[in-house]
């Protein structure tokens, strides 16, 4: 008997990116059509967006807001009430805008007349330097100057969406957001039961106008299984929602779940009721256990020979792991685009960052040139799980040849290499590869700031196209970066940075902090540190997180060898990442955070750059300490060979 054919519909769910494609339908797409597979992809958080942000679908979230008793209405939701006759003229245009189909209303646009303006245009001032409000004017203008209209445009624009969004948030479905939406019903939650509450309540608007996308495009492709990625915490609910569609239009539809936030945080899964809504959930690496699925729904293989897959028996979940090789880094295909509306995507301007724009300005192609971390020591990182411990790499022309067909597929040459921290051997290969075709492509990634990174090595990747640069400096304290295993100093990154820096490569930063141990006087040490790197043009972008334990990384595994004590988690049934700790140091991390991203704010604009690092902590209780650090480490350190 002859196997019947699948054909395979891959779903990016809400909410991922709205600039560009989420790419691990692209890749998993790519890799089946390169398998023979009859294989097609849809992108339900952009088609989402674009019904909620249309004329008619503002008259349905004015219908919810008006439904609100005055007294529930948030300032949100008043302006939007108060000027909804020009939201409702004006929404349209704005999505044309930030779609490229109108750029010469830009000079309307930032002008600040045209648009109606929330509560989100107050965040314009809110991490500027008081000296700035002095000069009065415009406070757009220290940012863009006189001739960026249409970035300035772009992030009127976003902030106008925000507002939209916020709206949305306050008065249809308290869970909206345009990336962790309903987030806390799936990260780090120990049992299912939020998740299944919200799925069991009534439709909202947004699960109205999803419910009936998920129906429109099963009708367009006609499905016998569905993907559904899930990379984020963010991105569960609305997927979770679709597949509830799916089951109650043709129940004969196989459902598997799988992406970065079922890879991280679903790995002990014993809830069988995720069963009710889907039929397997996939570990790690999509490509070998998707083909063993896909064997065993065309009675190829026994359930018993899946891979890395979950999957109810009688009321119970178990994981079955047949032992098979994985599909090699070199054999996994080229992504593809294809069936995506690339014209419709929204280039926005969300923060006044030059690194965080890439993120989401532009439509970029995503491509890895290695699977995994080449150091993979991180004590910070979750070095125990596949997709940073599993490390393989592909050729130079391999990866030419992929950059090659995605240009000529989508016409666009921009590309956004996704690796967790990209080799520089493997860049050095690729690099060479480009500029021996002629192949004119804009790219950025993201690195360790290690020494293999020479000045040279840095001109040669500016010549093949690369445009940004981002890395870890974490903590820049030599004792904690060598407590986190980084395998790097503050001064070796100071020349690396510097080097990237004077081949015309924006670098990026990412800083971190509340790290166990962390004191106080680190905190003011690392940020003395920052401050010299951008006035010595080391770093020109930079962004301040607060360290998160996660139960897969070194310190969550090991946690006394890092000085804290974790918080016991409750029984755990479904999803499992996040834990809490105490660390005895007893430093109000929170408090130190404000000043820390209020100074790297204003450094990124050239301001407070002669300041005592001091002055962004006035806000904390007590007396802050004095920078051990020489004022002028990073200079100095940037005389000397590497």
């Amino acid at each position: 008997m002859t196997a019947p054919a699948l054909r395979v519909l891959s779903l990016i769910p809400p909410m991922t990116q709205l600039n560009t494609p989420y790419p691990s339908t692209a890749y998993i797409t790519g890799f089946l059509r390169s398998r023979g597979v009859d294989a097609v992809q849809a992108d339900l958080a952009l088609a989402l967006v674009l019904k909620l942000f249309s004329p008619a679908g503002l008259e349905s979230v004015r219908s919810h807001a008006l439904a609100q008793p005055e007294a529930q209405r948030t300032a949100s939701v008043h302006a939007f009430l108060d000027q909804f006759s020009r939201y409702r003229a004006t929404i349209g245009l704005v999505i044309a805008f930030l779609q490229g189909r109108d750029s010469t209303l830009a000079h309307r646009i930032a002008a600040r007349e045209l648009l109606p303006e929330g509560p989100r245009f107050a965040a314009l001032e809110v991490y500027v330097d008081a000296a700035l409000s002095d000069e009065g004017g415009d406070p757009l203008a220290w940012a863009f100057g006189a001739l960026g209209v249409q970035d300035k445009a772009r992030h009127i624009a976003t902030l106008y969406l925000n507002d939209l969004a916020d709206v949305l948030r306050d008065a249809v479905d308290e869970r909206f957001a345009f990336v962790r939406y309903a987030e806390s019903l799936a990260s780090s939650q120990p049992t299912f039961e939020p998740m299944a509450a919200a799925l069991a309540a009534p439709f909202t608007l947004v699960d109205e106008i999803l419910h009936t996308l998920t129906l429109a495009t099963l009708s367009q492709h006609k499905p016998d299984l569905v993907l559904l990625s899930v990379p984020f915490p963010g991105a569960l609910y609305a997927a979770l929602r679709i597949a509830q569609t799916i089951k109650a239009q043709n129940p004969h539809i196989t459902i598997a779940l799988g992406g970065g936030f079922v890879n991280t945080e679903l790995r002990e899964l014993a809830e069988p009721r995720v069963f009710d809504f889907v039929d397997f959930v996939t570990l790690d690496s999509g490509e070998r256990p998707l083909l063993a699925l896909m064997e065993y729904l065309q009675r190829k293989r026994s359930k018993q020979r899946l891979v890395r897959t979950f999957v109810r028996e009688e009321e119970t979940v178990r994981y079955i792991n047949f032992a098979e090789p994985e599909v090699p880094f070199e054999e996994i295909g080229t992504p593809t685009w294809a069936g995506l509306p690339l014209e419709r995507y929204l280039s926005l301007l969300d923060m006044l960052n030059p690194m965080h724009r890439l993120w989401s300005d532009g439509r970029w192609n995503k491509l890895t040139v290695a699977h995994g971390c080449y150091w993979k020591k991180c004590s910070f990182c979750d070095v125990s799980l596949d997709y940073i411990s599993r490390y393989e790499t592909a050729s130079a022309a391999t990866l030419a040849d992929r950059i090659e067909t995605i240009v000529n597929e989508t016409g666009q040459t921009g590309f956004h290499f996704v690796d967790e921290a990209a080799p520089p051997k493997a860049l050095k290969a690729l690099a060479d590869e480009l500029i021996s075709r002629q192949l004119p492509i804009s790219w950025w990634g993201n690195i360790r700031f290690e020494k293999t990174f020479t000045p040279e090595l840095c001109q040669l990747l500016a010549d093949s196209g690369c445009i940004a640069m981002s890395g870890g400096l974490e903590v820049a304290s030599d004792r904690l970066l060598t407590l986190m295993k980084k395998g790097v100093t503050v001064e070796q990154v100071a020349r690396v940075t510097k080097g990237f820096s004077d081949a015309g490569i924006l670098v990026h930063a990412y800083l971190m902090y509340g790290f166990p141990t962390q004191t106080l006087q680190d905190t003011v040490d690392a940020l003395e540190y920052v401050r010299q790197l951008f006035e010595n043009g080391c770093i020109q972008s930079g962004f301040f997180h607060r360290f998160s334990c996660t139960v897969h990384s070194p310190v969550g595994l090991d946690p006394a060898a890092y000085g804290i004590e974790l918080i016991p988690l409750p029984p755990v049934t479904f999803a499992k990442n996040d834990i809490g700790f105490i660390d005895p140091s007893g430093v109000d991390h929170d408090a130190l955070g404000v000043g820390l991203r209020k100074a790297i704010y204003n450094y990124m604009h050239g301001i407070g750059l002669d300041e005592d690092v001091r002055a962004w902590f006035s806000h904390v209780p007590g007396k802050v300490p004095k920078a051990t650090v020489g004022r002028n480490r990073i200079a100095k350190a940037l005389t000397q060979p590497a």
